[in-house]
């Protein structure tokens, strides 16, 4: 761990999930995610997208699936060098390169076709810029949880899993 990243905690109804953010590798994408934390933009979201064998997504929606407003996108750092394997944090985005702007998943199974392979819109990749360091099993527990089709969005956990907060702890 090095001394600039910083440490992040995120209070779920399931669990705690603590975070090491990269902003060596990752400077954007970091101060990005500190900020909407810091806003507070976070407490009350839900992982409103889980799939097992995959990933947890959250970060974008209240609990009746309202999507929270954000800020303007972010620019892609998928180029970092650094690989959605397990347990690594990344950037959620559309299909356009640089639209990421709050949204977040915690890869739960090696993904190495979200890598960075190229500078095409397919290639491009998914932005990793943090890491679970403990917490692992809540992040499992939230990708075993039954899920459905709510308000047109597949992949949506039947009982919401609310993160209550998301602060800066070191």
């Amino acid at each position: 761990m090095s001394a600039s990243n910083p440490l992040v905690q995120i209070d779920t109804s399931l669990g705690e999930i603590i975070l090491e953010l990269f902003a060596d590798k990752a400077p954007v994408s970091v101060e990005n995610f500190v900020a909407y934390a810091k806003a507070g933009h976070y407490d009350g979201t839900i992982f409103h997208r889980v799939i097992k064998g995959f990933m947890v997504q959250g970060g974008g929606f209240t609990a009746d699936m309202q999507e929270k407003p954000t800020r303007d996108p972010i620019v892609n750092e998928a180029r970092n060098k650094l690989k959605n394997k397990t347990g690594t944090v990344a950037m959620a985005r559309t299909q356009e390169v640089d639209s990421a702007a709050a949204q977040f998943f915690i890869n739960t199974e090696n993904n190495k076709f979200l890598d960075n392979t190229g500078t095409s819109e397919q290639d491009f990749g998914y932005a990793v810029f943090g890491q679970v360091i403990d917490g692992m099993d809540v992040v499992y527990t939230i990708e075993q949880q039954a899920t459905a089709t709510v308000a047109g969005h597949d992949d949506v956990p039947t009982e919401p899993i609310v993160i209550n907060s998301v602060e800066v702890i070191e």
